[in-house]
């Protein structure tokens, strides 16, 4: 018997998302299309909010291996989109090396769009086998704030960087002008090769010991150069050999007389995790691009971390909306 419905136009784990600003100045999705196992969800606009936010999940909270995922989005002139999770992206196991769990992202910024991309970490399982590629294609005047991050696995059950593989990519390229071609101004490789089911080494095991959570945090565009600045200010500002008094800043400050400002406060609060929790961080501009590598000791270390980050500075809140950093709050 014939189907009375139409073709799908799309594959399994398809999905295709464009945001446009209307006429009242509140951006708003124009397109949202999504095919099991991927999932997107989306509360209804409200007046005055900052950018349109989209759900980016998976039946089941996770992807099995031999799972194919692909997301196209496109964000129109002077459009906002914020794209969080309700959670860990799991990545079950694999039943053998051959079989690729591949997730992948295209997205496109247009004039003065702007996309804020702060989900949960990845969670990798015991034996999982991991590719993911995000690529971003911004006008010159559009702006994207980007968190990828993957954990050590489910620690309550045991595993500690157990994964078969994990690959991750993500590059920012400079869209076209005049007839040109795109100028490619970031490429970011993350590569984690584990260890055969039946091996005793562990060598990634060692490797990232005694880190539980890595992740990658770029910045690009004029929106978000506010926050660049401030984050390569206070990792210029971190204790080097040579350049620091390295007694304890209480010391000297009572050695001094000096009363600390409310930042000099929040700094050395901050500085006090980042030993407690195991956080090492660096900093760099690239082409542009402002690329921050860290790593911590336990998934909420990081979490705390970054978001601590993100909330003094505050323009991504500012800029869209509170509900854009739940994931690292």
């Amino acid at each position: 018997m014939t189907s009375p419905f139409p073709v799908s136009s799309s594959a399994p784990g398809e999905g295709r998302i464009v945001v446009q600003l209307l006429p009242h100045g509140i951006s708003a999705l124009s397109a949202i299309t999504f095919q099991y196992p991927l999932k997107l969800i989306s509360p209804s606009p409200a007046a005055g909010q900052k950018s349109i936010l989209v759900f980016l999940l998976t039946y089941g909270g996770g992807l099995v291996g031999g799972d194919q995922v692909h997301l196209t989005i496109d964000v129109k002139p002077e459009a906002k989109l914020s794209i969080v999770t309700q959670g860990h992206t799991k990545i079950f196991k694999s039943p053998s090396r051959d079989v690729i769990t591949r997730q992948r992202l295209h997205v496109t910024l247009q004039d003065n769009a702007a996309l804020c991309l702060l989900p949960d970490p990845v969670q990798p399982f015991k034996g999982s086998v991991y590719e993911q590629s995000q690529k971003f294609t911004l006008a010159d005047t559009a702006s994207l704030c980007l968190l990828d991050w993957v954990s050590a696995g489910r620690r309550a059950r045991g595993e500690d960087w157990d994964l078969l593989a994990w690959r991750g990519r993500n590059e920012v390229w400079a869209a076209a002008e005049s007839g040109g071609k795109p100028r490619l101004l970031l490429r970011d490789n993350v590569i984690l090769e584990g260890d055969a089911a039946d091996s005793k080494e562990k060598a990634l095991r060692n490797k990232m010991q005694p880190t539980g959570i890595f992740g990658t945090l770029v910045l690009k565009g004029p929106l978000v150069e506010g926050l660049a600045a401030f984050i390569l200010a206070e990792f210029a500002a971190l204790p080097r050999i040579g350049a620091r008094d390295f007694r304890s800043q209480d010391k000297m400050d009572k050695d001094n007389g000096l009363m600390l400002s409310p930042e000099e406060n929040w700094r050395q609060a901050r500085l006090k995790q980042e030993e407690a929790d195991s956080v090492l961080w660096s900093a760099a501009r690239v082409r542009g691009c402002t690329v921050v590598k860290f790593g911590a000791r336990t998934v909420e270390g990081g979490r705390l971390w970054i978001g601590n980050l993100l909330k003094q500075d505050g323009s991504i809140s500012r800029l869209f909306g509170d509900d854009s950093t739940m994931c690292v709050r």
